[in-house]
């Protein structure tokens, strides 16, 4: 089956990986992965290639469209969209599944809307669209508006959301009054998130030269562009630890962070600790930490999960999303939620230092396989044969 995939990322990273994982469970499919947000590389599945179209980000208010530096916006938005069109009318996908959108990325309806208006007038471009979307949704400033718009959008155009969460933490009616109005089956597949290798934890110590013993901090802030904050008091915590204490503190600081925060942190750091932009590895050194000090970003808990690893998470406060999930997750034991008191470094050094004094690596019974049960719905449902997980 031919698959086309669009994730729009507008500020972190989350999105995009997200997506990516889905297209990875998708082997033995081609998939196109659409992406147009700010740049970063990353290696794709050999049967995944992707489309880039030219850059859009959004500002860290989420006020209005960048470009890149030198990019007028309005010409960018009609090379996309002529982009994306053709893209249709070139390969002939058999699936359009597009992240987010309607529940999200308002901004993008320029491009969006007139491949949807295509594939509903059949011809070339005719496919089936499936609505990919994360467990909790933002508020918004005109919330009932809001929702008429998505529910006439979904059930006018798609043929099915998947919804990557266990309704048994939270369920999509929480942040999405009109669930009840929504025509097409609404699909939990589980949470998003890759699992751990057996010897992760083995291998990365092994590369830091750390005895099992020895404790391992791995502090954290999604695609960086707002973490400053967690990672700063996360370093001069460590600095303040009991000699004896966390043996290694490794940071990633995320490829958005601006280049003078990251020199912000190697000063505080003095050389005692790593700092990194970006790794392949990052669930394999959270298998293999004692401590993960983060954000609460969707992805960034999901692997926090999959390496059962204690963990402070400080939700970003813009809107609901990470604070209404990390404390549903802090209620199950799985991690400590910080209000930005326990930033004060020799506040959050005695949290470490509690954290680190725990033995046991918390479990809970939550679906993290929606990976999986995504790619195994889509080809089901293609078949025509039933779906693989409920549908709710």
């Amino acid at each position: 089956m031919k698959i086309v995939f669009y994730c729009q990322h507008v500020l972190g990273v989350g999105h995009f990986f997200r997506s990516l994982e889905i297209c990875r469970a998708l082997a033995g499919h081609e998939v196109i992965l659409v992406t147009g947000g700010p740049r970063f590389e990353v290696k794709l599945p050999s049967h995944v290639c992707e489309l880039r179209l030219p850059e859009l980000g959004m500002d860290p208010e989420f006020k209005q469209l960048r470009a890149a530096p030198g990019d007028d916006i309005e010409t960018v938005k009609r090379e996309r969209q002529a982009r994306l069109l053709a893209l249709f009318e070139d390969e002939r996908p058999e699936l359009f599944v597009i992240e987010l959108y309607p529940f999200g990325r308002k901004a993008f309806r320029f491009e969006i809307d007139p491949v949807l208006k295509a594939i509903a007038g059949g011809g070339r471009a005719a496919c089936g669209v499936v609505c990919s979307v994360r467990d909790i949704l933002v508020e918004k400033r005109m919330p009932a508006e809001h929702e008429a718009r998505v529910v006439a959008v979904l059930n006018r155009h798609f043929d099915a959301v998947l919804v990557h969460a266990d309704p048994k933490l939270v369920a999509l009616d929480e942040t999405f009054s009109r669930r009840g109005d929504i025509r097409p089956p609404v699909i939990y597949t589980g949470f998003i998130t890759p699992a751990p290798a057996p010897d992760d934890r083995r291998r990365i110590r092994g590369r830091l030269g750390l005895a099992e013993k020895e404790n391992l901090i791995v502090a954290s802030a999604g695609g960086g562009s707002v973490g400053l904050p967690v990672l700063e008091a996360a370093v001069q915590a460590f600095l303040r630890l009991e000699p004896g204490g966390a043996a290694r503190l490794v940071v990633f600081t995320g490829p958005f962070m601006p280049e003078a925060d990251v020199a912000r942190l190697n000063a505080w750091a003095g050389g005692r600790v790593d700092i990194h932009r970006f790794t392949p590895d990052f669930l394999a050194y959270l298998a293999a930490a004692d401590l993960s000090v983060s954000m609460a970003g969707y992805n960034t808990t999901m692997n926090l999960l999959a390496a059962r690893v204690p963990a402070l998470v400080w939700p970003f406060a813009q809107n609901r999303e990470q604070r209404l999930r990390s404390e549903r997750l802090a209620g199950l034991g799985a991690l400590r939620v910080l209000a930005d008191r326990d930033l004060e470094p020799q506040r959050l050094a005695v949290l470490m230092d509690r954290a680190l004094a725990q033995t046991a690596r918390p479990a809970v019974d939550i679906d993290l396989c929606g990976a999986a049960h995504t790619a195994c719905w889509i080809t089901g449902r293609h078949a025509g044969r039933p779906a693989a997980h409920p549908e709710k």
